[in-house]
């Protein structure tokens, strides 16, 4: 018996960045995953002060998503690299630049890690994912753990027209 394959996700990634979004990484970025096909504006990000000491201010958030679709298997892997770019762009070891890989399918979102918590499955090389997000009733709804501008209206809004890209490239 042959085995279901997996449903194709859009791979995408939140970006934080106090570097705005240069050349280099994007190359990189659709060298590795394909290409760009939507950058969300940039929204100052003031949910949490976690990453000032180490990107300095003022840090901006922003989104891409990525075409052509994948497996969702793939999310390590995407994950991994977005790392190793991380590192490249360092300065003195402190982050300019910090890329949050994820999946979006039919009826959820989920993102990579490498912190583990309770609600998180681990997914290989000492990464972890968990749903973040999930489809309900025309929007998303949050979890006690899902990162608070991924439960603000700005984020979703976006997450909302990337969706739109998304059922077009399933079909």
């Amino acid at each position: 018996m042959r085995e279901k394959d997996y449903e194709k996700v859009l791979l995408f990634s939140g970006v934080l960045s106090s570097i705005g979004f240069p050349q280099k990484i994007k190359d990189a970025l659709e060298d590795r995953f394909g290409k760009i096909v939507y950058k969300s504006e940039a929204i100052p990000f003031t949910f949490t002060d976690y990453y000032n000491d180490e990107m300095g201010t003022p840090i901006e958030r922003f989104f891409i998503c990525f075409q052509p679709l994948i497996t969702p298997d793939m999310l390590c892997m995407a994950k991994l690299f977005t790392n190793e770019l991380e590192a490249m762009f360092s300065l003195d070891g402190k982050r300019k630049i910090n890329l949050d890989p994820g999946t979006m399918s039919i009826g959820n979102i989920v993102l990579a890690t490498t912190k583990n918590r309770a609600h998180r499955i681990a997914i290989g090389n000492n990464l972890y994912a968990e749903v973040t997000l999930m489809y309900h009733h025309k929007g998303y709804e949050s979890f006690s753990w899902t990162y608070s501008d991924y439960k603000s209206k700005e984020v979703q809004d976006i997450l909302l027209e990337m969706r739109k890209i998304y059922l077009r490239l399933l079909k």
